[in-house]
């Protein structure tokens, strides 16, 4: 349903107005999860408990994970006129007003890692119940978290806004490159000089990182698998 849940944000005139936006459907065989019991005694009695959950080892019995996924990229620096604040409304032309009933997770992480140390550039409202920290291609990223299923997030209003701010004026400078980014263009013209180039540049000092790419392929390129090349620092690597 699009009723309710983080679902209400997809409004197909504005996901088809982005920059950018993409749907995958992944189904994979995990090993299944099984609940122990355990009986303990207490007071006289016999009380069975639910130990946590225990994956199969041996992996006899198999379940299958259903994984969808919608990518969304939305240039709001050219659309709101040179100016980085954006908000749910300004990007979907809506606001989440409840978790959807069937979900047993339903969370919005907004990414306000600082730039360039600077803490006091960024605001985010409302202000976050929580905040989580992890690590991300060897860099320290900081996440504020709404947790729809959370009874006090509509307590204050009937639906959720989540925008950011810069407190100060915005300089004009780039933001700064990822650590792992890439680059594609299309090049030449035609069936025979026509190609797709895509750079994938790792600007850390040490460390690698696996890579897996997905090539969105326009409608009106027709490839050959014979002509795929690949140039890792200079040298060609036959691909297998």
């Amino acid at each position: 349903s699009l009723q309710a849940g983080l679902a209400v944000l997809l409004k197909a005139e504005r996901l088809f107005h982005s920059s950018y936006h993409s749907q995958a459907v992944h189904i994979r065989p995990i090993c299944r999860v099984t609940r122990r019991l355990a009986k303990l005694p207490c007071g006289g009695f016999t009380v069975t408990a639910s130990l946590p959950l225990v994956q199969d080892a041996s992996c006899l019995a198999v379940s299958w994970e259903l994984r969808q996924t919608l990518t969304v990229v939305f240039d709001t620096f050219s659309s709101s006129q040179g100016k980085k604040d954006w908000s749910l409304f300004k990007m979907f032309s809506r606001t989440l007003t409840d978790a959807c009933p069937l979900a047993s997770q339903s969370k919005v992480y907004v990414d306000i890692s600082p730039k360039n140390k600077e803490k006091e550039l960024l605001e985010v409202t409302p202000p976050p119940a929580s905040v989580y920290e992890a690590i991300v291609q060897g860099d320290k990223r900081t996440y504020a978290v709404y947790d729809l299923l959370s009874p006090s997030l509509f307590n204050t209003s009937r639906s959720l806004n989540v925008q950011l701010k810069w407190k100060r004026p915005q300089d004009s400078s780039e933001l700064p490159t990822p650590i792992l980014h890439a680059q594609r263009y299309v090049s030449g013209y035609g069936l025979q000089t026509g190609e797709i180039s895509t750079l994938i540049y790792n600007t850390h000092p040490y460390r690698a990182f696996p890579v897996i790419l997905l090539e969105t392929v326009p409608w009106y390129l027709r490839l050959y698998v014979h002509t795929l090349t690949i140039i890792t620092k200079g040298k060609e690597n036959k691909p297998s």
